[in-house]
């Protein structure tokens, strides 16, 4: 509408500007006076004016005409495409200047005009494999969807357009959800284009949606030696892509499998806190606690988690709180100002039942952090040492309503997670989830914000009840 409304303007002014200069060449006084061979011309400057175009008309004209006289003399010598060639060059040329204002319309967004000018195109030049596609992007433009899906269907018969005609249909079917279909294009796409970074993108995603680790591999590792993501980044993910594989064949019972997944991903990513405990758990398994116990130092160095504390504490499940306590000491000192370490070193004096201690621990958190986890913390040593019960209720009652503190947060979408995910669940993203404070303060149980090792069972409870507990029925 608005590139009408200026063609119109032009228009205006131009032909303005037109009469204004016909209505000052009349009443301009003078004129030219040609003089040849002895004969003199006199002419009024309108008349002047005049001759010239019509001289320049005539030249142009004649150019043409002899275009066409050569055409003709090369079909009389025996070039029986001559003339044929002399008309499609011209329809060719203004074939091509419809496709440059098609693309130029689909530019400024103007779907309309662009699908116009695309058919125009395609009727003068008769190549599909050009026009097709701004006629499809057009369509699209134009909210025509379904003309859209059968013009990239037209493309798949041409060598030269199949790989944008896969890659429209697959865009088109991500467009409407039908994800399983987009999939299958993008497998497609990749075969025929195994460098095309955007394919690479979407094929990735659509792998890790699809919980299909092993071909989410193949295609990181093609993007890898493509040199398109940098080698830490495609490391990272490597190990990501390891510690879902690891935890998908623990739930399907291929124990090998996940014990390599499992290592794997810990020694790509050592600070990546379920790498770590996955290859905790395997080393435990194995009796190997020495591993267990340097692979679990290594990743609470790196990234102080509650995960790898309660990984640490399996290491030895047997033992009295006091020997916990005491084994536990190299692993606390090793990031003595993290509040994490403060927290477990808490729960460890409250599991052994000294509250002093606990509260030395725990230090002034509830007053500079007070999170749900801090002030339930201080709940528990508040009713350990003996205080009155509205004391360990109004710790209570601050603790539901503080912010819940650190937790599983999608980068992306910023969406809280139980636990952690090698896709986020509400977005989609692939390795977003990090361990941080929500943007939002939301309220975490008193269960939540206690570690399993506060109240181990004892062996014999383990013997009797064989079923997985739950960790919000356990009390500090």
């Amino acid at each position: 509408m608005i590139f009408s409304l200026i063609k119109t303007a032009i228009f205006i002014a131009l032909a303005t500007a037109l009469a204004f200069g016909i209505s000052y060449l009349q009443e301009s006084s003078g004129g030219v006076l040609i003089d040849f061979q002895g004969k003199q011309y006199p002419l009024s400057p309108l008349m002047f004016v005049i001759g010239i175009i019509v001289a320049f008309a005539a030249f142009w004209i004649l150019l043409k005409l002899s275009g066409l006289l050569v055409a003709t003399i090369r079909l009389l010598r025996g070039d029986k495409t001559a003339i044929s060639r002399f008309f499609d060059k011209r329809r060719e040329q203004r074939g091509y200047r419809a496709l440059a204002d098609g693309m130029v319309a689909l530019a400024s967004g103007e779907g309309s005009v662009a699908v116009a000018k695309a058919a125009k195109a395609e009727k003068l030049l008769a190549k599909p494999e050009l026009t097709r596609l701004i006629s499809a992007q057009a369509a699209e433009m134009a909210g025509d969807r379904t003309q859209a899906i059968e013009i990239y269907k037209e493309l798949l018969g041409h060598d030269r357009t199949r790989f944008v005609g896969v890659r429209g249909l697959m865009k088109a079917k991500l467009a409407e959800g039908d994800t399983e279909r987009a999939l299958k294009l993008a497998e497609k796409a990749f075969a025929l284009k195994p460098r095309h970074d955007e394919t690479l993108d979407t094929l990735f995603a659509l792998q890790s949606q699809a919980k299909d680790w092993d071909g989410a591999r193949k295609t990181l590792l093609a993007k890898s030696r493509a040199k398109l993501m940098p080698k830490d980044v495609a490391t990272r993910r490597d190990a990501v892509l390891s510690v879902a594989d690891a935890m998908a064949a623990h739930s399907e019972g291929n124990a090998p499998k996940a014990r390599e997944a499992a290592i794997f991903a810990n020694r790509n990513a050592p600070a990546l806190v379920p790498a770590a405990v996955l290859a905790a758990q395997v080393y435990i398994s194995e009796n190997t606690p020495k591993n267990a116990l340097r692979v679990l130092k290594k990743a609470w160095e790196a990234n102080p988690h509650p995960d790898v504390a309660a990984a640490f504490a399996a290491i030895a499940p047997e033992e009295t709180h006091q020997e916990r306590l005491t084994r536990f000491q190299p692993l606390l000192k090793l990031r003595a100002d993290h509040p994490e370490t403060a927290f477990l070193e808490t729960e460890l004096h409250l599991a052994a039942e000294d509250f002093p201690a606990a509260r030395r621990a725990l230090g002034d958190l509830p007053d500079t952090t007070p999170t749900g986890r801090s002030l339930a913390l201080m709940a528990a040593i508040a009713k350990g040492e003996g205080a009155p019960e509205e004391v360990v209720r109004s710790w209570l009652a601050r603790a539901v309503s503080a912010p819940r503190g650190e937790a599983w947060v999608c980068s992306a979408c910023h969406s809280v997670h139980a636990k952690w995910a090698p896709v986020c669940s509400n977005c989609e993203g692939f390795d977003t989830l990090s361990w941080e404070l929500p943007a939002l303060g939301e309220a975490q149980g008193l269960a939540d914000a206690m570690l399993p090792l506060i109240s181990r069972p004892e062996p014999e409870e383990i013997e009797e009840d064989t079923e997985v507990e739950d960790p919000e029925s356990k009390e500090p």
